[in-house]
């Protein structure tokens, strides 16, 4: 009786890791007799722990806002014709680019599958306690101009800054005017110092400096574009996504096929 008041007095004290944990050991005395009180509290502790890792995992991967939410290192498809560096892919997703303030830029066709591999390492960020955000880069622009008009500016590099991760997807997709290539530097710039950046585009980065600050002559220099690219070229890994048919439609195919299997079955 004594145990089960314990075990209420565990839940109401938010720690329901522990509450399993002991309740787990009243069911089952016999597996934990030869364990001393020293050894029972550890495992006590340990579960309260990863109770709350885990949960504080699932926060990190709602809070971070992925359009593919269940993205995972583990379900990337390494099809031959995509050519995609697993080495690299596997050392990323350790997470040790974040630390080092290094950037990752994933490079291919629509629908060639940047946007889930981006998801997936940002998950896997997010599963080391990061805090990551991802975003389109017209929502990204949108949300500032909005802040601009309100005078809040501020608060949103500063909500910004506080991301380990940014992903942006869609990456210059559209050129962009020189205000809103001003605008970028000043969220590049908050982002960029402490953590690192991964970007989705089909262009590739000797192409980029042409579609910033797209208004100038072709001639003309561009501080801002220089300003942005400093940031991010210098210290990135690159991830060229490749492939015949898009992954759209080879999953498509994929899913037809065992229709037709289920149909003729």
């Amino acid at each position: 009786m004594i145990n089960l008041e314990t075990v209420k007095i565990l839940r109401s004290l938010r720690l329901p890791g522990m509450a399993r944990e002991l309740e787990s050991q009243l069911e089952d005395p016999q597996r934990y007799r030869g364990l001393s009180f020293e050894d029972r509290l550890a495992l006590l502790a340990d579960a309260e722990n990863g109770s709350r890792r885990k949960n504080t995992v699932k926060r990190r991967i709602a809070d971070a806002r992925f359009s593919e939410p269940t993205a995972s290192i583990e379900a990337i498809e390494y099809h031959e014709d995509r050519e995609l560096d697993k080495g690299l892919i596997t050392k990323l997703a350790t997470c040790s680019y974040i630390r080092e303030n290094h950037h990752v830029v994933l490079k291919g066709a629509t629908g060639a599958g940047k946007s889930y591999i981006a998801n997936a390492l940002g998950a896997a960020a997010c599963r080391k306690l990061y805090k990551v955000r991802y975003v389109r880069l017209p929502d990204l622009l949108n949300e500032f101009a909005v802040a601009k008009a309100l005078n809040t500016q501020n608060k949103v590099k500063t909500a910004y800054a506080k991301f380990d991760l940014l992903i942006i997807d869609e990456w210059l997709l559209r050129p962009l005017p020189e205000s809103e290539a001003y605008d970028l530097l000043e969220i590049i710039e908050a982002c960029s110092k402490k953590g690192a950046l991964i970007l989705c585009t089909q262009y590739d980065t000797d192409d980029w400096y042409f579609r910033i600050d797209c208004d100038r002559a072709e001639d003309d220099d561009s501080a801002v574009a220089e300003g942005i690219l400093d940031r991010i070229i210098h210290n990135k890994y690159v991830i060229e996504v490749k492939g015949r048919i898009s992954m759209r439609k080879r999953h498509a195919f994929a899913e037809s096929e065992e229709s037709g299997v289920a149909d003729n079955g």
